[in-house]
């Protein structure tokens, strides 16, 4: 549990919202369902929101070099391309939350998966047209993590 506890506070401050990660900053979410099948679920749902996964990236490995024992463990980026694009080009100080992304990891035969929530860059970039960003980013997030949550 601490290694978790230690996963999820390297993820918040990797990218670079805090360096100590609070409950309501995060979204987390556990699913009854095995690696493969939750990965499979959780980019069908990106896709179905409008999003597109951009790139998977394998932590494992990282983690075990390191002396680390870990399952399966990915970071999945996602956006929308034009949207990515013209947020970075009019607003540079959002390059390194883009593009969005979510860590999923195997605990035994569930599957973890957590992520910072959008709501949290208000803080750092409190324009109201951002907001709005913002905002729809947050309540894709929570469909996208109760379909999980579900198993659908």
């Amino acid at each position: 549990m601490r290694m978790l506890l230690r996963l999820l506070l390297a993820f918040a401050v990797a990218i670079g919202l805090s360096a100590v990660a609070m409950a309501d900053e995060m979204l987390i979410v556990r699913s009854g369902s095995d690696f493969e099948e939750t990965m499979s679920t959780l980019q069908a749902s990106i896709a179905a929101h409008g999003y597109i996964v951009s790139r998977v990236q394998r932590v494992d490995v990282g983690l075990e070099a390191k002396g680390y024992q870990t399952d399966k463990y990915r970071v999945v980026f996602y956006g929308k391309a034009d949207e990515v694009k013209a947020l970075a080009d009019k607003h540079p100080g959002l390059i390194p939350f883009l593009p969005l992304s979510v860590a999923i990891f195997a605990e035994g035969p569930q599957t973890m998966l957590a992520t910072n929530r959008p709501r949290a860059l208000k803080t750092f970039f409190p324009s109201p047209e951002l907001a709005a960003t913002f905002d729809q980013w947050e309540k894709d997030l929570v469909d996208i993590f109760d379909e999980i949550r579900k198993g659908r």
